[in-house]
């Protein structure tokens, strides 16, 4: 391309800011913009076509000193967004779905994927929450990075990448879903403890049974409580704090007595799992 014989638009100039005093003048970048709707005719399926644009900035007797650098773009439509795109906040983190785009046919060179976005609320900036490809099913992504009780935006589109050999990689997103609005509320309490063992022990000294558990591994664990009962009692927490390790040593035993025990766990923000199994353990 070297002179803009058929223009396929026009824009007005911009109107140039009051010159002022210009020895003190700082420089001034004017921009403008123009949108190509482009006719059907235009959009193939063939990633190796392109369209190629330059601009011409015409006088007032309508003469140019040529065009500007010349930019391309695919000649490759891009998919619409996916319908009903929706969040849920689950314990693993904010679980997101949509409807799948259906029949999309396979084309050499040409590969598409749902890009999911998120953007803090306060903030401006979006990150790639993940891409997944377009012909998985069910079409849900899972933001294991979400902070909890924190407000999150949510948003996503559909990129084409193209691929030829000997070339650079080329990716273009297509219009994007409504955000989302979702608030991640933590009311997911720890896993349930498990492998809970009991053990007597006081010969020569004070009598205690000592109680061991498999460690839960969250991440917000804050502890455990421990719960005790005899035959035909309810179980009763004996523990005045948390106990920060997978271990507790009861002192308050009687001889001829047995005793069950369970465990629970709680994270920071005090939400609290159910009894594990119990261990029972008798005192001679």
């Amino acid at each position: 391309m070297n002179e803009c014989a058929n223009p396929v638009g026009e824009v007005a100039a911009p109107r140039m800011p009051e010159a002022g005093n210009a020895k003190h003048a700082k420089p001034v970048t004017m921009k403008a913009n123009y949108t190509d709707n482009l006719p059907q005719r235009l959009l193939v399926d063939s990633p190796a076509a392109q369209i190629f644009y330059a601009v011409s900035v015409l006088n007032e007797n309508g003469r140019s000193a040529g065009i500007s650098n010349v930019v391309h773009v695919p000649a490759v439509a891009a998919l619409p967004p996916p319908s009903d795109f929706k969040g849920q906040v689950t314990a693993e983190g904010v679980a997101l779905s949509w409807n799948a785009i259906p029949n999309v046919p396979e084309t050499r060179g040409l590969q598409h994927a749902y890009r999911v976005y998120r953007r803090p609320e306060g903030g401006n900036a979006d990150t790639v929450v993940g891409d997944v490809p377009l012909e998985t099913a069910p079409a849900t992504l899972v933001n294991h990075s979400s902070e909890w009780e924190k407000t999150y935006f949510y948003r996503a589109t559909v990129v084409t990448l193209i691929h030829e050999e000997g070339q650079p990689e080329v990716q273009f997103e297509g219009d994007d879903t409504p955000a989302i609005k979702v608030f991640a509320h933590d009311i997911f309490p720890p896993a349930v403890p498990s492998g809970l063992q009991a053990a007597f022990s006081g010969a020569g000294q004070q009598p205690f049974i000592d109680l061991i558990w498999a460690p839960d591994t969250e991440a917000d664990l804050a502890g455990y409580n421990v719960f005790r009962h005899e035959a035909g009692a309810a179980p009763v927490k004996i523990n005045s704090v948390l106990v920060t390790s997978p271990a507790f040593r009861d002192t308050n035993v009687a001889s001829g007595k047995t005793y069950s025990y369970s465990v629970s766990a709680a994270d920071v923000r005090g939400n609290e799992s159910t009894r594990s199994q119990e261990a029972s353990e008798a005192v001679p």
